[in-house]
Formats: structure tokens, sequence, C-alpha cells
């Protein structure tokens, strides 16, 4: 039987093949460098704002097919939402990611194909892999320009 791990299996494998979003953006107002030195991801996050509102966003790099993935889900989803909803997804994808306790389905269902990325906290060791692109993000929406690593 067909069940959800299967689908989300699938989703991550087809974002990392053919990884949404995935170019060097000309004109971005923001460009973020993140690493993850105990793997070995790298991605450069290019970011683009009209007003409080996320106009592009995109990414290249080199990495796992969780952070591939994870980016290409996250600048996907993110691509189009004001910068507050754009920080309310990332709070509540981190959360939920990184805790271990039950989440309901409101909660699931209001991170639509993120939530694939869910089963990632049964491995502690690709977490990192997974909110890479994530810890970017927030940093450039801060407006800083700094080198984001997974130390």
């Amino acid at each position: 039987m067909f069940d959800l791990k299967d689908l989300y299996q699938e989703l991550i494998v087809d974002h990392n093949r053919n990884p949404r979003n995935f170019r060097k953006m000309q004109d971005a107002d923001r460009v973020v460098e993140g690493f993850n030195p105990l793997c070995g991801d790298h991605l450069n996050l290019y970011l683009k704002l009209n007003q409080d509102q996320i106009a592009d966003l995109s990414f290249d790099g080199s990495g796992c097919a969780i952070s591939v993935a994870s980016a290409s889900l996250m600048t996907d989803a993110l691509k189009g939402k004001k910068v507050a909803d754009a920080e309310s997804v990332f709070n509540v994808f981190h959360n939920m990611i990184t805790d271990n306790k039950l989440h309901d389905a409101e909660e699931i269902e209001h991170l639509g194909k993120l939530a694939a990325l869910l089963g990632v906290k049964d491995y502690p060791a690709r977490v990192k892999c997974a909110t890479l692109c994530w810890h970017t993000l927030h940093t450039a929406l801060e407006g800083k320009e700094k080198t984001v690593t997974t130390e």
C-alpha cells in the first residue's frame, strides 16, 4: 500500500533531481552564503524584495538530497509571500523539525509540501541539512549578508 511516507520520499527525490528556483539571480537585493561543514552542503541564497514581499527567491550550490530538496521546497513555498508570513513558516518548520513532540494536523497542513521534510527529525544528523537554507533565508531577511554555518 502506498502511504504518506512514500509520497514524501517521492517529493524529496523529485525536488533533489529537479530543484525549483535553482539559479543565480543577477538582480538580487541580498545574497547570503550557507555552509554545512559536517557534510559539505553549500548554497548561495538569492533574495529580491518588493517592500514587504518576497518578489523572487532562488539558490545555487551543491549538497545532499535533503539539503537541495529543502532549498527547492522552501523557495517554491515562499516566493511571493510577505516577509512576516515567511518568518512564520520558518518558525513553524524549524520548531517542528527540531523538537520531538507530536504536532497536530493543522500545524502540519500549514506547511503544505514542506511537511515532506518532517521525517528528517528522525535522523538528527540530517536536521542541519534540511535547515541550512532556512537559516540562510532568515539571515537574508534580517538584512545581513554574512556566511551562515550549521556548526
